[in-house]
């Protein structure tokens, strides 16, 4: 297989206005099944301002600066916990006949707690008692080889574990139903889900395509970041923006400095919203022959993941094409080539070594095939969202949200054509900018395509 680097012509495939909004019943059948997939009396679902996903594919509120539980009980209860904050902010939620009830303890430190200042009295108000058994589920869950004690452990803060344990019967660890990578309610997304998310890709790929167009030799990185046109949108990580010359190496999670980037440096930046992450790297130049070498091999290497993933491949097929691929250029990828992806940018992923897990239709993916080792001073990336959708997923999407369903088929047709890549017919590019790699991002207008 030959790469090139080329002129391209990126379209307008058009960029959505409002969010698309999940119906109602959607979130009461998320919840439904959450609750009977934990097995347990009452499903308790942990958030806070950073570890919000679970709580919001549940009910479409996620906190903002405090704490929150979500309880789901056995006579139907849909009840949120907030702080003093949330109280306002958290009747935004979808889900319906879920109610709103106040635990101090969960707002921020010396504000008023004469009303309702212990969670473990909360809970017992709200009717959860000795007897019930509690499935718990924090943002993320314990593996075998994590954990050898004589007890359950949680990510989740130990007031709330011990609240509970204060109250109730046996507490389980429940993240799984939500995070599993194959079976976990969030692994496979509905036609709403994918349109919320492609409304958040689209916007967070053009703020990315902003930032890697306009660049300009002689920019200071907060100003290279700025291009990104940040309208409100709802983040689930912070953007990145940096830049680095051969004394050091070129770290992608830093956020943006006052440092000026010179030719020859490494540059790298990403975009993230619900849904969607999209990143960028490569290298302050017009020519470099060793540095397009190396980004034509990293190249390869993500071809090798849109022509082995689909419908019912092994995550395990994914990770062994990728990374022997990537080997004959003498890379690696520093993570698991690939992720499921959501509210949070990294939800759990079924690509690894050895994995027999299978793709399904509905998996929303990160493509993060992260190139190492790079050189101190080089930066390399090409990250964007796509989701698996089998036929009739994609016309249950098309009825739903026709506009949607083009912009898929204008990216599908746009790859196939400049990039030289058919991409799957199960896989739905959520990105603006799909498989467009600029290694230089001072050769305006050029990107890596198949030879």
């Amino acid at each position: 297989m030959s790469i090139a680097l080329r002129p391209i012509t990126l379209p307008d495939f058009g960029t959505p206005l409002a969010r698309p909004l999940i119906p109602a019943q959607t979130y009461a059948g998320r919840a439904e099944a959450a609750r009977a997939a934990a097995g347990t009396d009452w499903l308790v679902v942990y958030a806070d301002r950073e570890h919000f996903a679970n709580i919001v594919f549940l009910t479409g509120f996620e906190p903002r600066f405090e704490e929150a539980l979500l309880l789901l009980g056995p006579k139907g209860e849909r009840i949120i916990v907030a702080g003093n904050e949330n109280m306002d902010y958290a009747p935004i939620a979808g889900l319906p006949d879920v109610s709103v009830r106040l635990c101090q303890a969960l707002s921020l430190m010396a504000q008023d707690r004469s009303l309702k200042p212990n969670l473990a009295a909360v809970l017992r108000e709200l009717g959860i008692g000795k007897g019930d058994s509690i499935g718990l589920a924090g943002w993320k869950y314990v593996v075998p080889e994590e954990w050898d004690g004589p007890k359950p452990t949680f990510f989740v803060p130990a007031y709330v574990v011990d609240s509970l344990a204060l109250v109730a019967g046996a507490i389980t660890d429940a993240t799984h139903v939500l995070m599993h990578p194959t079976h976990g309610l969030r692994a496979v997304v509905d036609a709403d889900q994918i349109a919320e998310a492609e409304w958040a890709a689209t916007r967070a790929s053009l703020a990315v395509w902003r930032i890697v167009s306009g660049f300009t030799l002689g920019d200071n990185e907060l100003l290279a970041a700025s291009r990104m046109g940040y309208a409100g949108e709802p983040m689930n990580c912070h953007p990145m923006f940096t830049t680095g010359d051969a004394s050091r190496p070129v770290i992608g999670l830093k956020s943006p400095s006052a440092r000026q980037a010179a030719r020859g440096d490494g540059v790298t930046t990403a975009v993230s919203f619900w849904g969607g992450l999209t990143a960028r790297a490569g290298l302050v130049s017009d020519h470099d022959e060793d540095f397009v070498a190396v980004a034509s091999a990293y190249f390869k290497g993500l071809l090798a993941w849109y022509e082995t993933a689909d419908i019912g491949v092994e995550g395990g097929a994914i990770h062994e094409a990728v990374v022997s691929t990537l080997a004959a250029g003498g890379l690696r990828p520093a993570l698991n080539p690939g992720h499921l992806t959501g509210h949070d940018e990294w939800m759990n992923s079924p690509i690894c070594p050895g994995s027999s897990e299978k793709i399904a239709s509905g998996m929303p993916f990160q493509i993060d095939i992260i190139p190492a080792p790079m050189p101190a001073g080089w930066a390399l990336n090409c990250e964007d969202p796509v989701t698996f959708a089998d036929a009739a997923l994609k016309a249950e999407i098309a009825a739903r949200h026709p506009e949607v369903a083009a912009r898929f088929e204008a990216r599908r047709a746009f790859v196939r054509d400049q990039i030289g890549v058919a991409v799957k017919e199960n896989v739905l590019l959520l990105s603006a900018i799909p498989l467009v790699l600029p290694p230089l991002w001072l050769k305006k207008g050029y990107a890596l395509t198949r030879g």
